[in-house]
């Protein structure tokens, strides 16, 4: 056992989600659900000569290799959870993951509203069936996949009761892996619907109109996921009231916080720097016992100092 290990007053930097391991299984089995679709479009697509088949199955392949960000996330975070070189744990790797992944998924919207666009200039030919059985295929491969990745939310608090929103606990790695699978559904939605008007109704225009709309839709998506993981990247606090309530509860003696530093350092987890300014100083733990029922404060640094 080594110095460190043997004191009392170190403890562990492993800020990985509490759902983690089940998430990167999730992930992993919808990556494999993936990868096989793709094979047998791509595969029938060759044999029965079908454009339709052909391309879907390619976009399979692209949407793989966009899970496949959240798997590496995941495997990194817990690979290297005790390293010591990450200062605070690898509990924001699937932030990072998930900021990575809502860039591509930007990048799909573009390529998306770009697409549609020249359909919209240059109409082609479309074999309405073939296209209608490949995006029904593909919604309910989506839909499973979207099952799998949902998180479930468990209602959070402290013994304070106090109510704040859910992103210190959102595994925005996983959400990104949803996003995917939601997004590529919502194409295969509003494929069906413009194909089927194509089909029965002659409205060819209405595909690339609906592929316009829904690389708005992504786009949004892709936006807020950007906006949503960018500030735990740069230590935001996502959610004042908890650091409203720390002060109520350090300052119930006529005690002053000077300063309050509160971020995430991965789901579930925050960490904390307060300063005390006191008129009759105290330990240190008398101060860490009024922040016991913050339980999500799993780094929390403590400094006491006199008034002049």
């Amino acid at each position: 056992m080594t110095p460190e290990e043997n004191n009392a007053y170190c403890h562990t930097h492993d800020f990985l989600g509490a759902s983690q391991a089940r998430h990167e299984r999730r992930t992993h089995l919808v990556i494999a659900l993936t990868a096989v679709m793709m094979v047998i479009e791509v595969a029938a697509g060759t044999i029965f000569g079908s454009m339709a088949l052909l391309a879907d199955g390619w976009h399979m392949a692209s949407h793989a290799a966009a899970l496949s960000i959240s798997a590496l996330g995941y495997l990194v975070a817990r690979r290297h959870a005790a390293d010591p070189r990450f200062c605070f744990g690898t509990g924001k790797v699937g932030d990072l993951a998930g900021f990575s992944s809502a860039l591509l998924l930007g990048f799909i919207a573009v390529f998306m509203a770009y697409e549609s666009l020249l359909r919209l200039v240059n109409p082609v030919t479309i074999a309405f069936n073939q296209a209608i059985l490949v995006a029904i295929i593909g919604l309910a491969v989506n839909l499973i996949s979207a099952l799998m990745l949902k998180e479930e939310h468990h209602g959070h608090g402290h013994d304070h009761g106090h109510d704040h929103d859910h992103d210190h606990h959102t595994d925005h790695n996983l959400k990104s892996a949803y996003m995917h699978v939601v997004a590529d559904a919502l194409t295969s939605v509003t494929a069906i619907v413009a194909l089927s008007a194509g089909k029965f109704w002659g409205w060819v225009w209405m595909d690339p109109v609906m592929g316009m709309v829904g690389a708005a839709v992504i786009a949004r998506w892709s936006w807020g996921l950007l906006r949503d993981t960018g500030r735990v990247l740069l230590d935001m606090n996502l959610s004042p009231e908890p650091a409203r309530s720390m002060r109520r509860a350090l300052e119930e003696e006529g005690d002053e916080v000077s300063d309050l530093h509160l971020w995430r350092l991965g789901p579930g987890h925050l960490g904390a720097i307060v300063s005390i300014v006191s008129d009759q100083p105290r330990p240190t733990a008398v101060y860490r016992d009024k922040l016991a029922g913050f339980k999500e404060i799993s780094h929390l640094t403590v400094e006491v100092h006199p008034r002049d």
